[in-house]
């Protein structure tokens, strides 16, 4: 269950974040949505910059609202969040996840 409370949006954000199918991405902006603070996907961002610490949230999983991996540059090694998915299947050409909405996961759609 998602806590609706401010202090605690870090962890609402990896809460989803968790929930994100193997194969599968979402946005920062699309979680933000998901917790009733659409305007804040920048935050998610900072979430996720400081989500290094716990190494059970999937971060790579998390990319901009055109499949950008604008994150790539805070996982150890620049090439580990393109790894990481291309280990789970997707095809990353430029820095950009290739036919972006068949990888999609809306957590608005998915969860609740």
């Amino acid at each position: 269950m998602i806590n609706k409370k401010k202090s605690d949006f870090f962890e609402n954000v990896y809460s989803v974040v968790k929930k994100i199918p193997f194969g599968k991405v979402t946005t920062y902006g699309a979680i933000a949505k998901y917790l009733g603070s659409a305007k804040s996907a920048r935050v998610v961002g900072w979430a996720m910059n400081a989500s290094h610490i716990n190494n059970d949230i999937p971060a790579h999983r998390v990319v901009n609202r055109i499949g950008l991996l604008t994150g790539k540059k805070h996982f150890f090694g620049i090439n580990l969040m393109k790894q990481l998915l291309e280990s789970e299947g997707l095809i990353i050409k430029h820095d950009q996840i290739h036919d972006f909405k068949l990888f999609f996961w809306d957590p608005n759609k998915e969860l609740e």
